[in-house]
């Protein structure tokens, strides 16, 4: 039985809450992509988010805080970087990986001795978290390795009955998973590009970033594999004549160009070429480019600075699915 999709009412917040508290895995709206979440203490009621996801237990989860005192329950030492970097982009799209107090569940941090945290922007997150009165564990609320969800019928699409249920907040505003950086006393380490341009890390950090490549998986969404819809996606330069006359392709344009074609199996990112309303349509444009069946989505290469970057990244690990087997795995 596929579960409802529920308004972000204060009611429906109250009963959300409730379900929470009693064990269960709720579906909940982020400016980055939905959410699914349980209590981060219990691991009984993280290991059902595993499960409805078909997620690996060694990919860890991010946990969702509403206040910046939260933060201490979780992490055993809070570099001054660490709270600077907080302080400046919390709430909003930026997780960080700081060492981890002995209460939080294993499973929460895939074994590992740190755990990821983040202050979500979206009202109804804050106001769950809030209600629910604990911190939430939760990845993005899609089926492991395939497009993040920015819809609540994305998640209703993807997960059915799985979820005990799924608030509506609308589109997401941002539409890419969070920028995770790890701190490490007033060291700064990029381990996942996101919703918060790297630039605006490095202007605040003072120095540049590197996404240091490691086979050890230290933050959700670091596998080379990931965000991928079930038609396979090659990158290209440009969408040229060769494409459009591929009646079998669906076609994933960055921005507008002469002749741009405006037809059922076209997307266009952003028009204007802004990357931030480029990222935001990402995702959606996905989900609905591979329910037309086609046998390949051409995607038109984004300029790799701003947003850009994760955007870039989400396509290359969305491109590498065909490289792998079925059954492995973001907002």
């Amino acid at each position: 039985m596929t579960t409802a999709i529920v308004p972000a009412t204060e009611e429906e917040i109250a009963r959300a809450a409730d379900i929470l508290q009693g064990g269960g895995i709720v579906s909940f709206p982020t400016e980055t992509v939905y959410g699914l979440g349980a209590i981060s203490s219990n691991p009984t009621a993280v290991a059902r988010v595993f499960e409805a996801k078909r997620r690996p237990f060694f990919d860890p989860l991010i946990v969702h805080i509403s206040r910046f005192e939260q933060l201490g329950d979780l992490a055993a030492d809070v570099p001054e970087l660490a709270e600077r970097v907080a302080r400046r982009f919390w709430p909003g799209p930026l997780t960080l990986v700081l060492k981890k107090r002995e209460c939080v569940p294993d499973i929460v941090t895939a074994g590992l001795g740190t755990v990821a945290v983040r202050m979500p922007r979206h009202g109804v997150a804050l106001r769950l978290i809030e209600a629910c009165g604990f911190p939430i564990a939760a990845p993005s609320a899609n089926r492991f390795g395939a497009t993040s969800p920015t819809e609540a019928r994305h998640v209703q699409e993807q997960l059915g009955g799985a979820v005990d249920m799924i608030i509506d907040g609308g589109r997401c505003e941002v539409g890419v998973e969070s920028t995770i950086v790890k701190v490490s006393g007033d060291s700064l380490e990029l381990l996942r590009p996101g919703g918060v341009p790297v630039e605006e890390l490095e202007r605040m950090y003072g120095h540049l970033l590197e996404q240091r490549s490691s086979p050890t998986i230290e933050a959700p969404g670091q596998l080379p594999y990931h965000y991928s819809p079930s038609t396979p996606v090659r990158i290209v330069g440009t969408i040229d004549d060769e494409h459009l006359r591929n009646k079998d392709a669906a076609l994933l344009f960055f921005t507008s160009h002469g002749g741009t074609p405006h037809d059922s199996r076209t997307r266009i990112l952003s028009p204007r070429g802004d990357l931030r309303e480029a990222a935001a349509n990402l995702f959606s444009s996905l989900h609905e480019l591979d329910r037309l069946g086609k046998c390949v989505i051409f995607a038109e290469r984004v300029p790799e600075h701003d947003l850009g970057l994760a955007i870039m990244d989400r396509l290359r690990r969305a491109s590498r699915r065909q490289d792998r087997g079925e059954g492995d795995d973001n907002a």
